[in-house]
């Protein structure tokens, strides 16, 4: 049980990573796999958006993101 929430953490934060570098690329963002990411990732990243706020204008939160999931995956692993 504990493997399957690492796997599904580690699948979060690859998600995360994808949607950060796609942000950088002026694509069509209505496209399926770009709305797929953000109703992945938005549960995540909204909440901490209303607490961190931008730094000019970049979005830190989806690193903020993958550090709290790398911190959660690696306490339930040591567990």
């Amino acid at each position: 049980m504990i493997q399957l929430v690492g796997l599904v953490i580690q699948l979060l934060g690859f998600a995360i990573f994808a949607r950060a570098i796609i942000s950088w690329f002026p694509i069509d963002r209505n496209g399926p796999v770009v709305q797929a990411l953000a109703a992945v990732t938005d549960p995540i990243l909204d909440p901490l958006r209303k607490v961190i706020p931008p730094i000019g204008m970049i979005d830190i939160t989806p690193m903020i993101a993958m550090f709290l999931l790398l911190f959660i995956g690696g306490r339930l692993m040591s567990a």
